[in-house]
């Protein structure tokens, strides 16, 4: 096809097309470009600004002499005739900020540039705690010049930094968490789409690693080398579609100047998450273990062994003065707990109050510190008095700490399940595959197992029987049944045979399969899974709007509070407002008032309000993942359970988006074999299914009329007219393929016997595709898309949960009218192209409505992006959408019922959570300040108060993970 005469009014053909950037407009541009100086072995960076007003050779000079006297510019070329300037410079010594105002203080205008080269990195966040922690991440990245845009997720402790790396590093955006009081690991930077790892041999020398350093970057496809010397490992960077693992294994081997002088195999790094998950349980767990060992004692001597008294008589034995032994027992023992294991408290303390924020840290250490320090002052007083009568609580302190310990300790373990489902997707992927070579017969000549990362795209897989499927592949030999439910949450094993997909991770049933790996590593539709729930589960939802407020002010109220109650108990206990006999016989007014405020300190937990969302989207969107509906973070969890109407595209959504061509006939003087090649060679170049069913019919039709070449004749000019057809020329013919009222747009009349085979058509659900030829319908073609079973079912489900239902198509009035009465949908338009899908969207919007859009995601963006909620359905392999909030895996109708169903679940779940970390410290609060004191005797200590603290957290996560039993409302059997 000749791409000039190819005017496209809009194409929307799928993941590449809506992740391509759009071309910039020439008089604006500004291009990045990355190399390394081999010489100097420093990184190079090419940006090129559009420059206004040189007018001759001096103006040029005047900008590369100004710019050239900069550290870090290595180059500056400046073309008067484009108006362009192209400066290579060093992005360590100088950024490109420094280089435009220079430019700018030349005297000349510089355009704005467009930011094209930012990168993403994902960091493994340690020491979060609550929400005001993950503030305080997000606001020291954001201060951080480069760093563009930062989302921090507390359940999920990462990080997702977009940043200008002319600017700023991944080292420097590690110090700068680190320097705010937390810790930082990289998980992924840059393309890490496309990486392998490997382990080198036969390195002995640091010549041995130049030759393979050089012999990597000269081979195709190769985009960044980066070496480990220390472990003699390699990362290298690659483009997919031009060479793979295996090839640069061989490119390695064939380094050296014999074929065995180096090697290289294959490295696999360890999975750092569940390791550091683990390493993080098992720290809590031994910290929780050493605390008890000094905390059981102290419990015993303080609150046990006095009150059997023959047993703890001699605790009572005094020392010197008033000193006991069990006094100091308590303080030998209670300090351990306080400075070393409660060092973690002291530290997150330091560092949140050092970034002008309080957290839980500071709680638990003024709380602990208060009842230690007052303890000890409480010990050397006894010591140098022989009348001082007075009790200490160490076992507060150390008791307080051991069962924040605990509570802790529990709710990581607890929060380690919430991404169960995530960690089984991952897991779904076997470890190795057979390989297979072929020769140039299709004859098997060799067959060998290799790791699963060393599958590269067009590779021969053999899968037997019981095998997952490594890779996404089309079927070239064989049959069997796959099972698919891991992956799409289909219950049925799917018949497969030569042509048909595979879904890499499904488990082949009974047969054995010969495939041809399309999708590899990364591009596989699991590992796409896995990046959309992952980035869900990154993304914050608006309700959590209401834990972020609560928790800038939570800290410093608290603080507050417990002030004034121990201030306010002291002081009426000295003023004698509440009777002595309130106060315990071992205590005085002082200490009682001290308790009520210390309690008050460790009651309050603003963990759990942090917690009460993140938690719930994590499970969620991993419960949802697993039964093939894909949620894009919690804010289309939050928008789709408001959902009050759902758009449903006609199409391949309603419809089973397979048509067929039931009938053809002739209007015309020319041939069926005519008329067929006219509409093949307009119509190939079409994506739309319907187009597609009218090229096959056609083909078959030319075969059935004894024609059997499979040549389509080129078409210029060729031109979409959105949703109405298309139209070409072929040869020296004007040929028009679409509906009447693309006939309409070009003049072509139609006559009464074109009107009558449209409407008896058209009566029976059937959508006429009209082929005219220099201005005259020549024929036409019958397509008929039959309405998927469990249709009718759903709409009445949906209506049942308080969902109305609309229909829109770009068919026919007719057609459209026989489609709505057989699902039972009131509300339709019909002959709607793809804008004016989108505009009845917002049409509905203004009515006050939230709407949800369900489509197919190929003609359907304008809309999906309009709605509040878009729904790509049957989406396959193909599950990055762009355009949609949510991705439906399958072509099953019933799967906008589950969406719907669990994110009203969900964020029924997110308010009981709030209701329990709120209430808790509503009621918490109050009952440590001692308000049932005066009336009933009960008080909380602080040690107990410091275990509901513990067991709030707990109790929220907990819920979050009863999500994991959700089940979906409507099960439709498939045949």
């Amino acid at each position: 096809m000749n791409l000039k005469n190819c005017n496209v009014k809009m194409e929307a053909n799928g993941n590449d097309d809506l992740k391509a950037p759009l071309l910039q407009c020439a008089d604006s541009v500004a291009i990045t470009i990355h190399e390394q100086d081999h010489k100097t072995n420093e990184k190079v960076s090419t940006i090129m600004f559009r420059v206004r007003g040189i007018e001759c050779a001096s103006c040029a000079t005047s900008i590369e002499s100004s710019l050239g006297k900069l550290n870090g510019v290595r180059s500056v070329v400046v073309s008067p005739l484009q108006g362009q300037a192209v400066i290579k410079y060093v992005p360590e010594l100088i950024n490109v900020k420094e280089i435009k105002e220079t430019l700018e203080n030349t005297g000349f205008e510089v355009d704005d540039f467009p930011e094209l080269d930012i990168e993403v990195c994902r960091l493994r966040i340690k020491g979060m705690a609550c929400t005001n922690c993950s503030e305080s991440v997000e606001r020291a990245l954001q201060m951080v010049n480069g760093v563009k845009k930062a989302v921090v997720g507390l359940a999920l402790e990462e990080a997702k930094i977009h940043f200008d790396p002319s600017v700023i590093n991944t080292d420097r955006i590690i110090e700068a968490i680190e320097d705010a009081g937390f810790g930082a690991d990289l998980i992924s930077s840059g393309n890490d789409a496309n990486k392998v790892h490997l382990k080198l041999e036969g390195v002995n020398t640091q010549e041995d690693i130049t030759i393979i350093k050089s012999s990597l970057e000269s081979a195709l496809g190769v985009t960044d080398v980066s070496f480990d010397t220390k472990d003699h490992k390699v990362t290298i960077s690659y483009d997919p579609k031009v060479t793979g693992p295996r090839s640069l294994i061989k490119c390695i081997e064939e380094a050296g100047h014999d074929p065995n002088t180096f090697g290289a195999s294959l490295y696999v790094p360890p999975r750092r998450r569940e390791q550091e998950q683990l390493h993080e349980i098992m720290v809590f767990r031994n910290q929780f273990l050493v605390s008890c060992l000094f905390t059981i004692p102290v419990f015993m001597f303080s609150m046990v062994l006095p009150m059997l008294p023959p047993y703890g008589d001699w605790l009572e034995y005094k020392i010197h003065n008033m000193l006991t032994v069990g006094m100091l027992l308590s303080w030998i023992l209670c300090t351990p707990v306080q400075f070393i294991v409660g060092q973690r408290f002291y530290v997150g303390s330091y560092h949140a109050l050092r970034r002008k924020s309080a957290n839980m840290d500071v709680l638990v250490a003024l709380g602990t510190n208060a009842a230690y320090f007052y303890s000890v002052y409480v010990a050397i007083k006894a010591l140098t008095s022989e009348t001082f009568e007075g009790q200490e609580f160490f076992e507060t302190s150390a008791m307080l700490i051991s069962f924040i310990l605990l509570g802790k300790y529990l709710e990581i373990v607890a929060k380690g399940k919430t991404s169960d489902a995530l960690a089984k997707l991952t897991d779904l992927a076997p470890d190795s595959a057979y390989l297979l070579t072929l020769d140039a017969d299709g004859n098997v000549i060799a067959e060998m197992e290799i790791n699963t990362q060393l599958i590269e795209r067009n590779d021969i897989i053999k899968i037997v029987p019981g095998a997952k499927v490594p890779i996404d592949g089309v079927v070239i030999d064989g049959q069997s049944h796959v099972n698919e439910s891991m992956i799409t949450g289909e219950a049925r094993p799917i018949a497969k045979k030569p042509g048909d997909k595979v879904i890499g991770g499904t488990m082949n049933e009974n047969g054995c399969l010969l495939v041809k790996a399309t999708h590899v590593g990364t591009e596989t539709a699991l590992s796409q899974i896995v990046q959309l729930v992952e980035a869900a589960q990154l993304a914050r939802a608006p309700v959590q709007k209401l834990a972020d407020q609560i928790s800038r002010v939570f800290v410093p109220t608290v603080v507050t509070v417990a002030f004034i109650t121990w201030l306010g108990w002291y002081i009426s206990g000295k003023a004698g407002i509440y009777p002595k006999h309130l106060i315990p016989k071992d205590m005085d007014g002082f200490e009682l008032a001290l308790q009520f405020g210390i309690s008050v300190l460790v009651v309050a937990c603003p963990c759990a309000l942090g917690l009460a969302t993140p938690t719930a989207v994590m499970v969620a969107s991993g419960k949802g993942a697993s039964q093939g509906v894909l949620i894009k973070g919690g804010n289309a969890l939050e928008k789709a359970h408001k959902v009050k109407t759902i758009v449903f595209d006609k199409t391949g959504t309603l419809t089973v988006g397979k048509p067929l061509v039931v009938s053809a006939v002739l209007f015309s003087n020319f041939s069926m074999e005519e008329v067929c090649d006219m509409a093949t060679a307009t119509e190939a170049n079409s994506e739309h299914p319907i187009a597609k069913a009218v090229v096959e019919h056609a083909k078959r039709l030319r075969q059935k009329f004894g024609s059997n070449t499979e040549h389509v004749a080129d078409v210029k000019e060729f031109e979409v007219h959105l949703g109405t057809g298309v139209s070409g020329k072929v040869g020296h013919r004007t040929v028009l393929v679409g509906n009447k009222r693309l006939m309409r747009a070009f003049n072509v009349p139609v006559g009464p016997n074109v009107e009558a085979y449209i409407s008896e058509h058209e009566q029976l659900a059937r959508t006429c595709v009209l082929v005219a030829i220099d201005g005259d319908v020549a024929g036409a073609f019958s397509v008929t898309d039959p309405v998927k079973p469990e249709a009718r079912l759903v709409i009445s489900f949906l209506r049942s949960m308080g969902i109305s239902s609309v229909m829109m198509t770009g068919d026919n009035l007719s057609t459209a009218i026989a489609v709505a009465k057989e699902v039972g949908i009131e509300t339709f338009f019909a002959e709607t192209d793809p804008v004016g899908k989108a505009d009845k969207i917002k049409e509905l919007q203004m009515k006050g409505m939230n709407v949800a859009m369900v489509g197919d995601g190929i003609n359907d963006s304008p809309a999906l992006v309009a709605a509040d909620v878009g729904m790509a359905i049957g989406a396959g392999t193909d599950v990055a959408i762009e355009a949609a909030d949510i991705v439906l895996i399958k072509s099953n109708l019933e799967d906008v019922v589950t969406a719907i169903d669990l994110s009203r679940k969900t964020m029924s779940r997110i308010r009981l959570n709030y209701v329990w970390a709120l209430g808790y410290n509503i009621l918490g609060m109050p009952i440590a300040a001692g308000i049932l004191y005066p009336l009933t005797g009960i008080r909380l200590p602080p040690w107990l108060a410091g275990a509901c603290m513990a067991a709030s957290s707990l109790s929220v996560v907990c819920s979050s993970l009863l999500l994991q039993s959700y089940k979906k409302p409507l099960q439709v059997e498939h045949t």
